[in-house]
């Protein structure tokens, strides 16, 4: 089998036989659903592949390639009356640089649009009748020309776009508050807003769609908020991209996942207690995500499924890392939310039980000053901002009828505990301490090292006026976040065994059984000074002995050590062959920890 990772060239996939998920039976939905569509998804969910399709299936001048690329698909069955009748015209917005002044980034958008129409016309040079004029200075111009050229001819253009927000969002990353997007020279404001170029480009593709020029027009992204911000200028797409019927347009059902590794396992002769396994590690890892509330179906990650099943594949085993590097642009989207002033709290309170906030509505249209001034109750711009990037994603409606939004699997929930790392220790060496003090608990099953790391190394920022924010913290996440290990762990906070929640469990990969590591499991009580009639100083002065005999401090710790026996019967009962080192802690105040390993 040949897996398509980073490949997005839907004619090489189809001729050169690399495995494709057959999604073109969903083009005359596509069709039905409007003139001008708005499809949006988080990166890497192979948007750029879903053009690629299209383009191949409305080409004019692949119409006798039409059996070769479609004949064994869905759509190849039962085609359109629209296939192969069109001119396309495409752009990518990732192409655009963003860096430099709006004069520079303004030329950089010119160029595109002129290379692309320069292509359009080399392209379709016999069907050509009038000449289109370039104008390098003024790419609304060409556009102009040549919209003149194709409405006195048929077919017309079918415009797709690939990323348009794309250069635009790497502009309102670097703002942070509203009164820097309100000064005249702000060059994501000028861009969007008035009659900057990306406004006046959408001005004049709208005024396209009016003529025999465009038309029909498929535009992808990952957020409306470019869109919302141009909004005058464009206000004629439809958003598609919560209709239950597209939910899977992009992205892996669980049955397209199995059917796979069925067939890798005839490859690699797995038995079916590997496949099982395997199913259950792709699945905490790339699945969760649901893109429509009415729809029942989680879709998993194309592209960082591929790359498993790749990898998978060639090796017969799964890869080392499961978190893909290329995700970094998507770290940097959270960490943009939490540099905010609402942001940092949400993140905190996402890695807590649970994982998942209650919003009203999914915002569909909000622009950069909703986010950036987000002081509704629900967090709703920011929340709705974090689902649109892939960081959050639907889990159901609950019985007062708010939407639950959570993270959708252990690669985005990674995403989150690495900026938290950040947080709690800015100093590298501190954070490399730290997992020095982890690496003792699931390899000798000691976790003396890693609570005397946070007492003397974490406790203390509360004295600090600038960790303020460290309040929202439980220390459940802080344990969390220094054991964090996804090449070894597959890692959970708040894990359901039969309607129970453990704290904090650490279950090695099926994968990794070989290594001379430890199940974690760790149950958290914490007890507040004044109900131990403590002070912070008398906390800190106290022995552990002493800390044991306060009455409510036994209690709590007997607690946790009867609920992490309880647990412990539960997860040997569901999982097998476990090394299971279990350990109850008590957090007195933010001053002291009292730990023991359970038996």
């Amino acid at each position: 089998m040949k897996f398509p990772y980073g490949i997005y060239d839907f004619k090489k996939i189809i001729t050169e036989d690399y495995f494709y998920c057959d999604r073109t039976g969903m083009i005359p939905l596509i069709e039905k659903a409007g003139t001008s569509v708005l499809f949006l998804r988080p990166r890497r969910f192979g948007k750029s592949l879903l053009l690629s399709m299209l383009e191949n299936y409305y080409d004019i001048k692949k119409k006798d390639l039409f059996n070769e690329i479609f004949g064994k698909l869905d759509i190849g069955k039962n085609p359109t009356k629209l296939r192969n009748n069109y001119f396309v015209l495409k752009f990518d917005f990732s192409c655009v640089d963003s860096s430099g002044s709006v004069k520079e980034i303004k030329q950089s958008l010119y160029d595109h649009v002129n290379s692309r129409i320069k292509r359009f016309i080399k392209y379709y040079q016999s069907y050509l009748t009038e000449k289109i004029e370039i104008n390098p200075d003024n790419a609304l111009s060409s556009l102009e020309s040549l919209l003149t050229t194709i409405e006195l001819m048929d077919p017309s253009i079918y415009l797709l776009i690939d990323e348009y927000d794309n250069f635009a969002n790497e502009l309102m990353l670097s703002k942070k508050s509203v009164s820097e997007i309100e000064k005249n020279d702000d060059s994501y404001t000028s861009l969007v807003k008035k009659d900057g170029p990306l406004k006046t480009l959408f001005k004049a593709i709208k005024a396209g769609s009016n003529s025999n020029g465009f038309d029909r027009a498929f535009i992808t992204g990952v957020s409306p908020v470019v869109m919302s911000d141009i909004t005058s200028g464009y206000n004629i797409a439809e958003d598609i991209y919560s209709d239950e019927e597209f939910n899977g347009l992009c992205g892996f059902y669980e049955s397209d996942v199995l059917d796979v590794l069925n067939k890798i396992s005839e490859s690699c002769s797995f038995d079916k207690e590997f496949i099982n396994n395997t199913m259950f590690l792709i699945k905490k890892y790339f699945n969760g995500h649901k893109f429509s509330l009415d729809s029942e179906d989680h879709i998993y990650n194309p592209t960082l499924t591929i790359r498993f099943l790749k990898t998978l594949f060639k090796t017969c085993k799964p890869p080392r890392q499961m978190l893909d590097v290329n995700l970094a642009v998507d770290n940097e989207k959270i960490a943009y939310i939490v540099a905010l002033s609402q942001g940092k709290k949400m993140i905190l309170n996402l890695c807590e039980k649970d994982s998942n906030v209650e919003v009203s509505i999914i915002q569909n249209r909000f622009g950069i000053k909703d986010l950036l001034s987000d002081s509704t109750k629900d967090n709703l711009f920011i929340a709705s901002y974090l689902y649109y990037v892939g960081a959050l994603t639907i889990f159901e409606e609950n019985t007062k009828g708010k939407i639950r939004l959570r993270i959708p699997n252990l690669i985005m929930k990674s995403l989150y505990i690495d900026k938290i790392q950040q947080m709690l220790f800015p100093k590298v060496l501190d954070r490399d301490s730290g997992k020095l003090a982890a690496e003792e608990v699931y390899t000798n099953g000691n976790i003396e090292p890693l609570c005397s790391f946070i007492e003397n190394n974490y406790f203390p920022v509360f004295d600090n006026r600038d960790y303020k924010w460290a309040n929202e913290l439980t220390v459940k996440t802080i344990f969390l976040s220094l054991l964090y290990n996804d090449i070894l762990y597959i890692m959970d906070s708040e894990t359901e065994i039969n309607r129970k929640y453990i704290d904090l469990t650490m279950i090695l990969r099926p994968d990794k059984r070989h290594f001379q590591t430890h199940d974690i499991l760790i149950e958290f009580k914490y007890v507040k000074l004044s109900k131990a009639n403590l002070s912070g100083e008398q906390a800190k002065k106290l022995t552990l002995d002493e800390l044991k005999n306060i009455n409510c401090i036994k209690k709590a710790m007997d607690e946790a050590k009867e609920q992490s026996l309880d647990y412990a019967k539960e997860l040997a009962a569901t999982y097998r062959k476990l090394s299971l080192k279990s350990f109850a802690v008590v957090c007195i105040g933010f001053e002291r920890l009292y730990w023991e390993k359970v038996n």
